[in-house]
């Protein structure tokens, strides 16, 4: 299992005001493609760098250096800087990628599946499978224990679903670290919060259809199904040997997650 928080902080502290900041922030930078028309081959070898990063941060975690994206996608290391003047930018875009097809899978699952628990069961699987567990930011990984009366609100007021615990235990709910104001990119800041705070409230919806219909444990939170994706994706070096194992876990871990007849 690979919980990725390594070099996180220097990654939610790109300097605002330049090229960095703004690719970093909202895609609209120097140092991102999304709205820039680029030549064929500059294209593909930012399709290959994309790719080997999401491969190597999903293997060795973001805390991979810059050296081992460049193998990897098979471009000399300049070419990544070209296209990503910094680390962070690059972490930030694969980071932001995985959030968001996080949450497009988990609405896919509400709006197809009539039945609670086939949601999240959809939703869990299809996260795995995909390797999601290896990429997600720390920051909707991270778990702590608050008063049952805490609340945990975005950036934007908007206040993130709690699954309360059963009357009298802690309360597991996400937490986030952030940055000192003065060092963090605002605009990136808000961005990772908006769609961190969008994944929690999707996953919180598909949490409270399962308990509602007493398929899903009382105590279980957002934050446990975020951690089961996290936990069935193990990094083996078999394609096949992990992908048999992440099923495996996965189906164990779904078992745990079902509420029992008394």
């Amino acid at each position: 299992m690979h919980i990725q928080d390594s070099h996180w902080s220097s990654a939610s502290a790109v300097p605002s005001g330049g090229a960095v900041g703004a690719a970093a922030g909202n895609g609209r930078g120097a140092g991102d493609s999304r709205t820039t028309p680029l030549r064929v081959d500059a294209q593909r070898n930012l399709e290959h760098v994309l790719r080997a990063a999401r491969e190597v941060f999903g293997e060795l975690g973001y805390g991979a250096p810059m050296e081992d994206v460049a193998r990897r996608a098979r471009v000399g290391v300049g070419t990544v800087y070209r296209r990503f003047p910094s680390k962070d930018v690059l972490v930030r875009r694969i980071a932001e990628e995985e959030t968001s097809r996080l949450t497009d899978q988990a609405r896919s699952a509400l709006g197809q599946e009539d039945e609670p628990w086939s949601a999240l069961s959809r939703f869990l699987r299809t996260s795995v499978a995909s390797g999601a567990g290896r990429l997600l930011p720390p920051q909707v990984l991270r778990v702590g224990v608050g008063d049952e009366g805490a609340e945990h609100a975005g950036s934007d007021g908007a206040r993130v679903p709690q699954q309360r615990s059963q009357p009298g235990s802690p309360e597991l709910r996400l937490v986030e670290q952030r940055p000192a104001p003065a060092q963090e990119s605002v605009a990136g800041a808000a961005d990772d919060d908006a769609g961190a705070a969008q994944l929690l409230e999707v996953v919180g919806r598909l949490v409270d259809r399962a308990r509602a219909a007493g398929e899903l444990r009382a105590d279980v939170t957002v934050a446990d199904v975020l951690l089961v994706i996290a936990t069935a994706a193990p990094s083996l070096p078999d394609a096949a040997q992990q992908a048999a194992a992440s099923a495996r876990l996965l189906d164990i871990l779904l078992e745990g997650l079902r509420s029992r007849p008394v």
